[in-house]
């Protein structure tokens, strides 16, 4: 295996597939645009769900690219030696051009290619859909990795819940996939020892979609017109397996900033393991997170809530090793050096990420001080030498008080705190806010509805009309659609008056009544500038673009779905303006036929 960087895997990545005919387009937002359903970018394909449905993309049908991703459901595992929760995503998609014999050649050429990864053939393992009531057992894909050179015994056949993907919503596009994995060479855990077990004989590396059914309202699986491959490979994770590495911060990512938090803190890494990777991740995923053209500030919902309880988290653990002041600034310039030259809007808003970064530390160090004051009044009344768990979790949830710290301040009172009880409060805590998170990101545009569209291009009426009314300086900070509302932030630092959002509600039923066509263009990002085409002009852009324009009111760089006519919309109707952060207001707004 080849001994590899994180930027020579970016470089040999791309150039792998542009070589091969694929257009390299730039990493989307991690703030999904055409997919409410998630409240980051999770994965490379969301950011393509319209294109996958059908939509043309504008760069081709052949695409490649490195993807942001974020994935926050195992925060409170960060710090062993897997999880992340920022990774980037190499892919590739082919839509409706090649399928499977051509990707799993791609595939198997990258893999054991001297030029690429040069993997011995003998330490793969594939896996395949093994079939079902559904979908019949994908031998085709098997055949063509014995076609390239694996062996039958290299091959499992896997149920669903291991080589199957999708749809991204209750309907639409999905298919079997086959996954890659390296054979640590480890004995087999058992005679079914295989890629599906947890013993670590097999790591994944690789995994290609074959989107080739459409799934209906009924359950049943028809053959999709226009076949799509979606493939994704982790950074992290093969550079961390190609090196032979134990954990992915052994990789070069996280050396530089793991070093200076030795010196910051005059701590030994090999004794705060645990401590200094939570720092290392949490504070780049931060810088992210504030350096992302949608990029969101520290707030109580969503992304938001989510960016703050990272910045806390890594501000406990930095009081751990006992970091001096400034020591987490000093660690987030470090990742805004190590990636501005990969996402450039990382440097561009580097003093917005340092500012927001400073205001939540200096907030939570308040916060801390009304949570001792909360714990000395409640302590007093604990008895039988137990620090109740219920009350421990209050201190958690509503100071952000941290449980450890609860553990350190009871234990100097004579006191125990009540684990089994705190834990109980938090999974009832966290079952409820993932059913409030179902509920309330439920449908979207990855199901493709006729409502849906209607609200996607209600959106663009509305920030016309926000521009027309308020200020031309207005831009989308971030944009949540289901079939029954859409939900759209832009940059504004006060309350909206009653007058104000009535001529905005007007401006855009006017739009409607008018039943203006819908058209749309592709064109250069330089020509959409100098057409007057609304849109933050950064690296999201590809060499070619689309542009709807709706009459003389709005047009906009948008990669759909749209309706094709105003009139198709109905009545718009504001619903609740809100603040959403920090200089950023939010408008809920519904359709009513």
């Amino acid at each position: 295996m080849r001994k590899i960087t994180s930027e020579e895997l970016r470089e040999m990545w791309l150039k792998f597939f542009k070589d091969r005919g694929h257009s390299v387009i730039p990493s989307a937002s991690i703030i999904p645009e055409n997919d409410p359903t998630v409240l980051f970018t999770t994965a490379g394909m969301h950011p393509l769900v319209p294109y996958l449905l059908g939509e043309k993309h504008p760069a081709g049908n052949k695409l490649t690219d490195v993807q942001k991703c974020i994935r926050t459901g195992d925060i409170d595992e960060v710090g062993d030696s897997t999880h992340l929760t920022f990774f980037e995503m190499l892919g590739n998609w082919s839509l409706g051009d090649y399928f499977k014999k051509e990707m799993i050649a791609y595939s198997y050429e990258f893999l054991t290619g001297e030029k690429y990864l040069n993997i011995d053939k003998d330490k793969l393992a594939v896996t395949v859909f093994e079939g079902d009531c559904d979908c019949p057992r994908d031998e085709e894909s098997a055949s063509y990795w014995i076609e390239n050179g694996l062996r039958k015994e290299q091959i499992f056949y896997l149920n669903k819940k291991h080589n199957w993907w999708g749809p991204a919503g209750i309907t639409g596009p999905c298919g079997p996939d086959t996954e890659m994995f390296i054979d640590t060479g480890k004995e087999k855990c058992s005679e079914n020892c295989s890629p599906a077990c947890d013993c670590g004989k097999y790591v994944e590396i690789w995994n290609d979609v074959f989107m080739q059914y459409n799934k209906q309202k009924d359950g049943t699986f028809i053959p999709l017109t226009q076949k799509n491959v979606d493939t994704g490979m982790g950074l992290e994770r093969t550079v961390c397996m190609l090196n032979g590495f134990d954990s992915v911060y052994d990789i070069d990512l996280f050396q530089k900033a793991i070093k200076l938090l030795e010196n910051l803190s005059g701590k030994k890494y090999s004794e705060n393991i645990k401590a200094f990777r939570v720092i290392c991740d949490h504070m780049r995923t931060a810088v992210i997170i504030l350096g992302d053209k949608n990029g969101v500030t520290p707030s109580n919902v969503d992304q938001g809530y989510v960016l703050r309880r990272l910045i806390r988290r890594a501000v406990r653990f930095a009081k751990n090793i006992e970091l001096p002041e400034n020591g987490l600034k000093e660690i987030a310039l470090l990742f805004i050096d190590i990636y501005k030259d990969v996402y450039s809007e990382i440097f561009d808003n580097k003093n917005k990420i340092i500012d927001e970064l400073v205001k939540e530390e200096e907030k939570f160090q308040k916060t801390i001080q009304t949570g001792l004051k909360e714990f000395e009044k409640v302590s007093g009344f604990m008895k039988e030498g137990v620090f109740n768990g219920k009350t421990a979790f209050r201190l958690y949830d509503t100071f952000g008080f941290p449980i450890e710290m609860t553990e350190e301040l009871a234990k100097e009172k004579g006191l125990t705190v009540d684990k089994k009880g705190f834990e109980e409060a938090f999974q009832k805590h966290q079952e409820l806010s993932k059913q409030g998170a179902e509920q309330k990101f439920k449908g979207g545009l990855a199901d493709n509805g006729e409502q849906t569209t209607n609200l996607h291009t209600a959106t663009h009426l509305l920030n016309a009309a926000l521009k027309k009314v308020l200020s031309n300086d207005i831009n989308q900070k971030g944009s949540n659609i289901t079939a029954e509302r859409l939900r759209f932030d832009f940059n504004f630092d006060r309350k909206i008056t009653e007058e104000e959002l009535k001529k905005i509600e007007d401006l855009v039923n006017s739009v409607i009544e008018e039943k203006v066509d819908i058209i749309c263009m592709e064109t250069t990002v330089d020509e959409a500038k100098k057409l007057g085409a609304v849109g933050v002009f950064d690296s999201k852009y590809g060499e070619k673009v689309k542009v709807y324009k709706m009459g003389d009111f709005s047009m906009e760089i948008c990669g759909g779905p749209h309706a094709k006519n105003t009139g198709e919309l109905g009545i718009f109707k504001i619903v609740k303006e809100q603040s959403s952060s920090s200089g950023v207001r939010r408008i809920k707004a519904i359709l009513i036929k």
